[in-house]
């Protein structure tokens, strides 16, 4: 019997005791599941909502395709809502997933591959099944054809094969990387017989074929787009999906920038807008409706970990290869000063790229990080095993002379000097003058760019703001072809595959990865590899601290602020469940009263 098994196996890899391994109906990281098999609803929504009404919505810019999964183009927002993944994470644990395309789920001990058994009533919106065929062409396409980040997310995705009636595994090799069945499971499903006969790399207005809770109604191409709840959506008593999805419609409306968008929402043509610019927050929403109590302000807490937003290096330039240099440019940003003035002291200066959590770095290494960083130590900053890391500080009074001694004292180490001629900073052998061009795609980041160049002059520095159209930002960004930006590296409470995109040597030359800096260390790539290795909590805390702290010492960004709370601004016209998460701002569980 025993050779009779061993036969099987060896004919038959993709049993490998995979009737051993129980299926289950949600899965989590490093935590226990909140929701057990029976559960009926998430707690932060109401089952009772009623359905019904319009949510309005404003995005910045425009849009010129319906494909999102391409580096090609410019999607618009809300173009999630059209497709379904296997699996649904919710909002109030760090990382856990529950199935929604897929009923449940296998994973083994080891991690080595995932399996979905799909459920039969999952349906496109023709009507057609969704199959193992198209999760199967889903992976293969993105794997080939999808924007880099999904090249990147699904690397470690060695096969996909059907394994049974409606059941598919994910094989991953003999790769360390216990996130790979989430990032799986978060993967939107596509229909093969709609896209094989495509060409899926093309930017494209043609409405695609979906499986969501709505599907696109009408497009005014770069200007508007309105999508509609789907009265026969398959999934819309699923315990994941209770008291979800209660708008009849949502509606994008575009606007060339965030003021005049501002104003139109306090003229009531759109419903629903979340503020990230202090000053607009604390002046630019006064009027009658405000005061007669028919616009809403609040601020919701919550316990997400805040990312790296900062000026951002471009280190394929020459001048900001040298960590001396970016150290020295960071000298001179006044936050305390810019907090003070433009911010209505609302933001908190951000130390980490991990801010808001406790996968921050703070104070020295704990023996479990030194084991991670020593053996790199002879191309590391030495400051990373002496001292916490801490932005400059200033006053707040627009006096920053010590902060100018200090930055000229490491320019000129770094060989550049002031040149008594014509009172700019220049390379102290080949005469080069220091000038670089700061790339905005908004006109509300120039009143906080401006006082910053104006700080740099007074180091000789030749630094100009541009602002471009959101179609050539993102061209521009994609090809790297910039000197310094305003950049954004979100971060969640499991970082995992994504850092790859963020920050390691083959990103960074890959048109439209993430990894704007340019980043190419690898004490980096190492760490980034360990993260994604994590078996637990503790080791993979350990191993975020140490990469944290490579990145900040190396000042590969000049650290902007963040806030812990979301600030919404509605009309009056919405209720909402008496829960929030604490770890997102689930606008679709709201509903029209």
């Amino acid at each position: 019997m025993k050779l009779f098994l061993l036969v099987l196996l060896f004919l038959f890899p993709s049993l490998s005791w995979a009737e051993d391994v129980p299926w289950r109906h949600g899965f989590s990281l490093h935590e226990d599941l909140k929701y057990d098999e029976d559960f009926t609803h998430f707690e932060y929504v109401n089952p009772e909502a009623p359905k019904g009404g319009e949510i309005r919505l404003a995005g910045i810019g425009t849009f010129d395709s319906l494909n999102p999964f391409i580096l090609r183009g410019t999607a618009p927002l809300g173009l999630g809502m059209i497709f379904e993944t296997l699996t649904v994470q919710s909002q109030d644990e760090p990382f856990s997933e529950y199935g929604l395309i897929a009923e449940s789920i296998q994973i083994p001990d080891d991690h080595s591959w995932v399996a979905f058994a799909l459920r039969p009533e999952a349906r496109f919106h023709d009507g057609s099944p969704i199959t193992v065929d198209d999760v199967i062409f889903t992976l293969q396409i993105l794997q080939t054809q999808g924007h880099p980040f999904y090249r990147a997310y699904y690397a470690n995705v060695v096969s996909a094969e059907e394994v049974g009636p409606g059941e598919v595994r994910f094989n991953f090799g003999d790769s360390m990387n216990r996130e790979l069945p989430l990032i799986v499971g978060q993967m939107p499903v596509l229909s093969k017989a709609y896209w094989q006969d495509r060409e899926f790399d093309r930017t494209t207005l043609d409405i695609p074929l979906g499986s969501g809770p709505y599907r696109i109604a009408r497009v005014d191409a770069g200007r508007s787009i309105t999508y509609e709840r789907v009265e026969d959506y398959w999934a819309a008593d699923l315990p994941v999906n209770k008291g979800r999805h209660n708008f009849d419609r949502y509606r994008y409306e575009y606007y060339r920038d965030v003021n005049v968008a501002l104003e139109a929402f306090k003229a009531g043509q759109y419903d629903f807008r979340q503020e990230n610019v202090a000053r607009l927050w604390a002046s630019g929403y006064e009027g009658p409706a405000l005061r007669q109590g028919r616009i809403i302000m609040e601020e919701i807490p919550h316990e997400l970990p805040t990312g790296m937003q900062g000026f951002v290096f471009n280190t394929r330039r020459p001048a900001f290869r040298d960590p001396l240099v970016r150290e020295a440019l960071t000298e001179v940003f006044d936050f305390e000063w810019s907090n003070q003035n433009l911010f209505h002291g609302a933001y908190t200066r951000t130390r980490s790229y991990f801010s808001n959590s406790e996968l921050a770095s703070k104070g020295l290494p704990s023996p479990e990080e030194l084991e991670l960083l020593e053996p790199h130590r002879d191309r590391l900053p030495e400051r990373i095993f002496t001292a916490e890391f801490q932005p400059p500080e200033t006053d707040g009074t627009g006096n920053i002379r010590p902060n100018i001694r200090r930055a000229l004292a490491l320019l000129a180490e770094a060989g550049w000097s002031v040149s008594e001629r014509d009172r700019q900073l220049r390379h102290s052998t080949t005469g080069e003058l220091m000038e670089f061009e700061i790339l905005l795609d908004s006109p509300t980041f120039e009143r906080v760019c401006l006082p910053y160049v104006r700080n740099l002059e007074r180091l000789g520095i030749a630094a100009r703001v541009r602002t471009v159209d959101a179609t050539q930002y993102q061209n521009r960004m994609n090809d790297f072809d910039f000197d310094m930006t305003v950049g954004l590296f979100p971060q969640s409470l499991s970082p995992g595959n994504e850092q790859r995109d963020f920050w390691t040597s083959e990103s960074a030359a890959t048109p439209g990865s993430r990894n704007i800096a340019g980043v190419r260390d690898q004490a980096v790539d190492e760490l980034v590899d360990l993260i994604i290795a994590a078996p637990d909590r503790d080791s993979l805390i350990s191993r975020t601290r140490a990469l944290d702290r490579i990145l900040l010492w190396n000042h590969y960004v000049v650290p902007h602020w963040h806030s812990r709370v979301f600030r919404v601004a509605y009309w009056d016209k919405f209720a909402r469940p008496e829960i929030s998460p604490k770890y997102g701002l689930p606008v679709d569980a709201w509903w029209v009263k």
